[in-house]
């Protein structure tokens, strides 16, 4: 003799516990599914090389921005902290020029008495060899200069700067003013 489960109305044949069953199996095995692909996802793309290289590219582009306003900032009433700046996020020739001149910088500067604050407001890395630890990145600057006396104005630039990896992280290695009118 065989038993006849209960079934619901519009679905003959299937039972009451083997409906709820199923949507549970079914939901349950789409979540299974969906973590297989996200934990999939996950470990293809921890391993991928342009994952690599987009963050050191957005590593240049950061230690760029910073580097070229810091060199672009100083304030006489603050010369050992801004100079030591400039020291500090350079490397190679450009940090060699600027520690032989750092006591006529500092004294040109305290003599003229003015300030200037630079603001980048636009960059790009223009070049960029993981490998070789170098990149180019492209600026352009508001420069505010604050005399002693007088009204302060401001003006706008464009840099080309160097970059070497160093064991500190991302530096300038050249900077170069890039007169207007030209690329």
């Amino acid at each position: 003799m065989s038993r006849r489960l209960p079934s619901f109305p519009g679905l003959p044949g299937l039972p009451a516990v083997g409906r709820a069953g199923l949507a549970r199996a079914a939901a349950l095995t789409v979540a299974v599914v969906l973590c297989a692909l996200s934990a999939w996802s996950y470990a293809d793309t921890r391993g991928d090389d342009a994952l690599g290289y987009g963050k050191a590219r957005d590593s240049v582009l950061t230690a760029g921005q910073r580097g070229i306003a810091r060199l672009n900032t100083v304030d006489p009433a603050h010369l050992d902290r801004d100079l030591g700046g400039w020291l500090d996020t350079t490397t190679g020739a450009l940090h060699d020029q600027l520690s032989r001149t750092h006591a006529a910088d500092a004294a040109s500067l305290k003599a003229s008495g003015s300030a200037t604050r630079g603001t980048v407001t636009d960059a790009a890395v223009t070049e960029l060899d993981t490998r070789a630890g170098t990149a180019e990145v492209i600026a352009t600057v508001q420069v505010r200069l604050t005399p002693r006396t007088g009204t302060a104005t401001t003006d706008r630039k464009r840099f080309e700067a160097d970059l070497s990896r160093t064991g500190h992280g991302w530096k300038l290695a050249a900077l170069t003013a890039v007169p207007v009118g030209t690329s």
